[in-house]
């Protein structure tokens, strides 16, 4: 059974504009500056927990008081 021209480029179309939306979301998820923000917002969120704040403020004060004792020998 064969289908008429115009039906199949409707299809055609349809099948263009979908393409095109999905290219579309692609670019938007591959954008390097939102996979940066992304990292930031991740990254920032994880530092703020108390479970990991506080072992890296403690290291950074264990570290500091390193340095100086060692500067003032």
């Amino acid at each position: 059974m064969a289908r008429d021209p115009e039906t199949i480029e409707r299809d055609i179309e349809k099948a263009r504009e979908a393409l095109a939306a999905t290219l579309d979301r692609i670019g938007e998820k591959a954008n390097p500056k939102q996979f940066a923000d992304s990292a930031k917002t991740s990254l920032a969120a994880k530092l703020s927990e108390p479970r990991v704040k506080y072992p890296l403020i403690a290291a950074g004060a264990l570290i500091g008081a390193l340095l100086l004792r060692k500067l003032l020998r």
